[in-house]
């Protein structure tokens, strides 16, 4: 799993317990596999269609330092289905696994738009063509 994206813990991230909110966490996830879709599948109008559970693991504190992890699972034909794992930079600790994001293409009328793609590209191979 690549992890992609830290987020540093602030106290307007907490609950009520002086933990990571879980809404919070969620947010970043989502935001997370929208950006990794978008660049994947070169297409500003994608979005979350689904989100399985999500299993939360442990929480993290105030000055934890998080990151985002996020793999393919499955190109479909106008979907791109995605695994993510929050952890805690400093332990390793797993925060949450959520094992099933499933985000759609759209095309200018917000209807499912194939993508063509079938493997994970890098923008540095793209510069390349």
């Amino acid at each position: 799993m690549r992890f992609h994206t830290r987020k540093w813990i602030k106290p307007e991230d907490l609950n009520p317990n002086g933990t990571l909110f879980g809404g919070r966490i969620l947010e970043w996830v989502d935001e997370e596999a929208a950006l990794y879709a978008i660049i994947q599948l070169e297409n500003p109008r994608t979005v979350t269609k689904f989100i399985s559970e999500i299993d939360f693991k442990s929480s993290a504190r105030q000055g934890d330092i998080v990151e985002i992890g996020i793999d393919v699972v499955k190109f479909g034909e106008a979907s791109l289905t995605l695994r993510c794992e929050v952890r805690n930079k400093m332990t390793r600790e797993t925060i949450i696994t959520i094992e099933k994001i499933v985000m759609v293409c759209l095309d200018e009328q917000g209807k499912t738009k194939p993508h063509g793609k079938t493997k994970i590209e890098f923008v540095k191979d793209r510069l390349n063509d």
